[in-house]
């Protein structure tokens, strides 16, 4: 990079996580970056644990407040950061060694731009965990393919401050780590404010979800949390940079699917071919995702066809409660 370089902080919310935030911050510290130019904040979000015990070992700045969430946590944050440019990351994120000189490069390379968005991997071998890096990777697929984004994810996300600040940081009415990310880069875009993707810009996520059960249940709140997301900014349910829109057909394909089987039984002619129409029209739309899986990980790709029949289940009903709950 070339030119001055800006001055950087680092949010990090931390929420009972004792068993990662070192393995975080050690890395943080351990930056290519200058040392004189970046700061790192860490916001204990009311941990129950020994979670502050931990931060405060290390040459950080150390914020608590009773538990309110990671959107709450991280505007306490960056309240306090003194750097130009801030940058967020997770308490179960390693970031890789050139990960703040990568989130700051497409600021220097573009004063337009007014958010970036890095990339997860994951060193788990759980087959569940390695599935859900993979949908990952088709995302950053995705991501590449455009000039601008309208998705940072708070796990690697970098924000000019003065525009944080002037779009009031993020939603606090998320209570969870669930899409108030989504909301905020929503609200980005529909402002216009140039986002980008740098695919160098690196974290190794240490808990990906590693059984199917804890998988279900993450994508369950995912489809919850993004039908209220929706209801804010109704024309992203039609089409964003970040989701697939195989998956959205695939939810509409198991909701034929179900449909089929009471059809089936009462009129078994007609509709055994609802029943085969829908089974083939989801087959047909994991293919792109099983090429992907078969290119990075043979194993997950021979399995994904039940894998994504999971996610639609879990994201459709999620999403189905979302819009009943909306309704009460």
């Amino acid at each position: 990079m070339s030119g001055r370089l800006p001055t950087v902080s680092i949010i990090v919310p931390a929420y009972n996580a004792e068993k990662t935030v070192n393995r975080c911050i050690e890395a943080l510290l351990e930056q290519d970056y200058p040392a004189g130019l970046y700061d790192i904040v860490i916001v204990d979000d009311g941990s129950a644990d020994n979670t502050g015990a931990v931060i405060k070992k290390y040459p950080v700045k150390y914020l608590h407040q009773k538990n309110k969430g990671p959107a709450t946590a991280r505007n306490k944050g960056a309240k306090q950061a003194k750097g130009e440019i801030i940058l967020f990351t997770d308490s179960d994120c390693v970031p890789d060694k050139n990960w703040i000189t990568e989130m700051v490069r497409p600021f220097l390379d573009n004063e337009k731009v007014a958010a970036v968005k890095g990339a997860y991997r994951t060193s788990q071998r759980g087959l569940v965990a390695r599935f859900s890096q993979v949908e990952f990777e088709e995302r950053f697929e995705m991501l590449k393919k455009v000039s601008s984004i309208d998705m940072v994810d708070t796990y690697s996300a970098g924000f000019r401050k003065e525009i944080f600040k002037k779009m009031g940081g993020f939603d606090t009415s998320f209570p969870v780590a669930n899409n108030e990310d989504t909301e905020l880069s929503y609200r980005m875009a529909s402002q216009g404010h140039k986002m980008v993707f740098n695919p160098k810009a690196i974290v190794c996520h240490l808990n990906h979800p590693d059984s199917v059960k804890r998988y279900a249940r993450i994508k369950f709140w995912r489809g919850y949390w993004r039908i209220v997301v929706y209801k804010k900014f109704p024309d992203k349910m039609l089409k964003d940079t970040y989701t697939p829109q195989a998956l959205k057909f695939q939810i509409l394909f198991l909701l034929l699917l179900l449909g089929s089987l009471p059809i089936a039984a009462i009129f078994p002619g007609i509709g055994i071919y609802f029943l085969l129409f829908a089974v083939a029209g989801f087959l047909v739309l994991s293919v792109p995702f099983a090429t992907i899986a078969l290119r990075n990980d043979p194993l997950v790709g021979i399995f994904s066809p039940f894998l994504l029949l999971m996610r639609a289940a879990s994201i459709g009903s999620g999403a189905i409660w979302g819009v009943l709950r909306s309704r009460v």
